[in-house]
């Protein structure tokens, strides 16, 4: 009888393993934002009153702004906003032509290109010019006297050239500073407060002698603070061309000086002819002759106090300036 081994049974073999096999292919849908919404014309009377219309009536390149613009709320906004404009504007001329003539001041900026280079060669180089009198015509309202404006005559005052001159030379002195590795942000403020103050002083010492000589003009201020300006033209030339005749240092040496003193005696000579028809003006309108009596007798004082202007103190303010 034979026994059976239960210490080491035979191996049994498992079934094969079967995976199942799907039978319908189902797809994942992918994720994608839904389609904007069809727009809903609205057919009842109780509508989304949120609900963003549509350009009507064409809106054109401007789009929702147009509505905007066509709301007459903002059409009633724009109307207040330009009245409150014109009031303003209005109130200010009002207040500042007791100071200031602003209609007399536009006659001063009324330059052209050309006007400005043979201004400019003019300043520098006034040695053959001539003439040196102001044009005249007859004016709007038909009176005569009226001056030409400085784009139709060289010999014309003009604001631009001493104001554009005046901005240069505060630029210019923070920018020789700079190269010298003196810069500070102040000195902008300083040049300005400076310059500013020299020409101020130089306006009430000629108001001052004009008052002590008894002359007046209507345009007598505007003219005083034009030609006031020009020395502007000359002190830039004395800095620009010292700055690179010594190398950058400074406007000091022979050279410094030679530029110096003919800068001056250009601007003094420009000064000295064109004051002439507001410090010396001839009054030959008066039929009795008692202005022309007068203007005699002042005559060799008002010499005096132009040719003291345009030399001394003219000497002084301009020296002043180039060693700033």
């Amino acid at each position: 009888m034979q026994r059976t081994n239960y210490g080491n049974p035979a191996p049994a073999t498992s079934p094969p393993l079967h995976h199942p096999v799907p039978q319908h292919v189902s797809t994942v849908p992918q994720l994608r934002s839904p389609p904007p919404p069809a727009p809903q014309h609205q057919t009842s009377g109780y509508g989304n009153p949120y609900q963003q219309q549509g350009p009507q009536g064409g809106g054109g390149a401007f789009g929702a702004y147009g509505g905007f613009m066509a709301d007459p709320t903002a059409q009633m906004g724009f109307q207040v906003g330009q009245t409150a404009l014109k009031h303003g504007t209005e109130y200010v001329e009002q207040n500042f032509n007791r100071y200031v003539n602003f209609s007399a001041l536009k006659h001063y900026f009324n330059v052209s290109n050309s006007y400005v280079v043979n201004k400019l060669f003019l300043v520098l180089f006034p040695w053959r010019h001539k003439p040196w009198s102001r044009k005249q015509t007859i004016g709007p309202s038909g009176q005569e006297g009226w001056f030409l404006p400085p784009r139709d005559d060289l010999n014309s005052p003009d604001m631009y050239i001493p104001l554009m001159a005046l901005v240069t030379y505060i630029l210019l002195s923070t920018m020789m500073a700079g190269l010298q590795g003196a810069f500070n942000p102040e000195l902008l403020g300083y040049t300005a407060t400076y310059a500013f103050f020299v020409v101020g002083i130089e306006i009430l010492l000629l108001k001052f002698g004009c008052y002590l000589l008894s002359i007046s003009n209507d345009s007598q201020l505007l003219d005083l603070v034009a030609y006031s300006g020009y020395k502007f033209v000359g002190v830039i030339a004395t800095i620009l061309v010292s700055e690179i005749s010594n190398g950058g240092k400074g406007t000091g040496g022979w050279i410094g000086w030679t530029i110096f003193s003919y800068t001056f005696l250009a601007n003094a000579l420009f000064l000295l002819r064109s004051l002439k028809y507001v410090l010396l003006p001839e009054n030959s309108n008066d039929e009795r002759g008692t202005m022309q009596t007068v203007a005699r007798s002042q005559k060799s004082r008002r010499t005096q106090f132009l040719f003291l202007y345009s030399y001394p103190l003219q000497l002084l303010f301009m020296w002043i300036l180039t060693r700033i």
